[in-house]
């Protein structure tokens, strides 16, 4: 398929949308933070600043392809009964709003919800039923990312998704399996329109595992990136986490440069780094915290808490991975790939990526 725009919905500092726009394909991003929104204009994106509750399909009438990846901290609360709790919650919802309950209802009882970010993570099916039912117009393709807690909810999308005429897949990728420098896991979901079967992206590198060395396992993938080959610092260095490992908060975790980096978050900015003889260096700075998620070099990050920003975004990398999947594309090359390590806006992006044309992204 050959998509004409995407909408993303709870879009950041411009993740996805930097994949998309480095495809050849438009977007207009949804996102009620000013300091993302802020981002987002210095990087020339178009950019909804608002709360995606008070918008829909509707508004959007050139988009035909949804995208988001909704706040997910009330499901990741470790060990805890609120996590469950909440999880719990957000499937009933599910099959409330699968059944065509009375929209008005489902929302006075999501405002009696203990923490409003646990319904946000419904809007997207809403919007995905609202363009069947009010438009008649389905997405041509859907594409949903989150934390690992956030899978039950995505197979309970797909399950709705596929009575609705979608083919539709869910689970859980590395990123470092894609060529990003990090270890993070992310729960995704594929849905295109129609019948053609839907696969999640196949992994192009090896996963990292801790004292397994680089060139150890499946030769027919890549080894992962270090931490030194994505911010190109010379010198040898330790990165030393702000978080305790274990519980234990006096058991820092530690990665060295020769490593992908640990999962980046939004206390970056607060991570020593170390050389080799113990001395402190200089910290990351955005541009490096960035590129340790793909983003350009270049990337504009600006307003306020732009680690925050750094931290919650998906990489750019992964994203246009599972973007060609789910407009069942081949692979992106590495010259599509290349593309990511500098940023022009959208205005001077190619209409079409430069190495495949847009006759050969189409499928039949």
């Amino acid at each position: 398929m050959q998509p004409t725009k995407i909408v993303d919905l709870f879009a950041g500092p411009g993740g996805l949308d930097v994949a998309a726009e480095k495809l050849g394909i438009p977007t207009v991003g949804v996102e009620w933070d000013s300091a993302a929104c802020t981002t987002r204009r210095a990087a020339g994106l178009e950019t909804v600043e608002g709360d995606v509750r008070l918008y829909g399909p509707a508004d959007f009438p050139e988009a035909d392809v949804l995208a988001g990846g909704p706040p997910c901290q009330t499901f990741t609360v470790a060990g805890t009964g609120a996590g469950r709790k909440a999880l719990d919650e957000v499937l009933n919802f599910v099959e409330r709003i699968v059944a065509r309950e009375d929209r008005e209802e489902i929302e006075k009882d999501l405002s009696k919800l203990d923490d409003e970010r646990t319904g946000l993570v419904l809007r997207p099916l809403m919007w995905a039923l609202d363009a069947i039912d009010k438009l008649d117009r389905p997405y041509k393709a859907i594409v949903l990312e989150q934390v690992p807690a956030v899978l039950p909810v995505w197979k309970a999308y797909r399950k709705a998704l596929l009575d609705e005429g979608y083919e539709a897949e869910c689970g859980i990728l590395h990123t470092e399996a894609f060529g990003v420098p990090q270890t993070r896991r992310r729960a995704v979901l594929i849905a295109r329109y129609g019948k053609d079967p839907v696969k999640l992206p196949t992994p192009t590198h090896r996963v990292y595992r801790k004292g397994v060395a680089r060139d150890a396992g499946d030769t027919s993938l890549l080894p992962w990136r270090t931490m030194a080959d994505a911010v190109g610092r010379t010198d040898a260095f330790e990165v030393i986490s702000n978080y305790g490992t274990g519980g234990n908060p006096k058991a820092r975790g530690r990665r060295g440069s020769g490593e992908p980096s640990a999962t980046v978050t939004g206390k970056i900015s607060r991570n020593r780094v170390v050389g080799l003889d113990g001395s402190e260096l200089e910290r990351f700075s955005p541009s490096e915290a960035g590129r340790l998620q793909t983003f350009p070099a270049d990337y504009p990050w600006s307003g306020r808490d732009v680690g925050q920003q750094i931290g919650n975004a998906v990489p750019p990398r992964l994203a246009m991975h599972v973007l060609s999947a789910a407009f069942g594309w081949p692979s992106p090359t590495d010259a599509l790939l290349q593309k990511l390590t500098s940023w022009a806006s959208p205005s001077a992006q190619q209409p079409a990526p430069a190495d495949r044309t847009a006759e050969e992204n189409r499928q039949p």
